[in-house]
């Protein structure tokens, strides 16, 4: 017997095909993958280091993932450009040599392990005490 005799029964050697329900928004939504989540690892006011490079920080805001030019993003050398799928912290941040804002991508910061007061100048003007290792923001900052 051929296909055209018995159809709905596949070739030789084709696998049958499993019927589909019609594309809706109901189950596009359970088809495509999740994406991917993080929570935020650090929060406003904890002291951080940078993982590759010789200067730290207090945090002072928080995008839930990449939130600066793609122009910003593509001059970091490839081989150490982070993920955009992740938070990035904004931080008052200082070196040996100088104070300034820094853009930093979660999986390139650990916490301080024996935070001590950062020195930028900007940290009087957003937070109030440096207790237990982090900052506190001050009240007529925060939303």
């Amino acid at each position: 017997m051929n296909d055209a005799q018995n159809p709905g029964v596949p070739p030789a050697g084709v696998e049958p095909s499993t019927p589909t329900a019609p594309l809706t928004t109901e189950n596009a939504a359970a088809a495509a993958p999740a994406p991917r989540v993080f929570e935020a690892q650090f929060g406003i006011g904890d002291v951080v280091r940078h993982r590759l490079f010789p200067f730290r920080g207090v945090i002072f805001d928080v995008d839930p993932e990449f939130a600066n030019t793609e122009e910003w993003w593509q001059a970091i050398p490839e081989e150490i450009r982070p993920r955009k799928d992740q938070p990035f912290y904004h931080l008052l941040a200082e070196n040996e040599e100088s104070a300034y804002i820094a853009y930093v991508s979660q999986q390139n910061l650990v916490r301080e392990e024996r935070p001590e007061p950062v020195h930028h100048p900007a940290v009087p003007q957003l937070f109030g005490k440096f207790e237990n290792g982090r900052y506190i923001l001050r009240s007529s900052i925060r939303n």
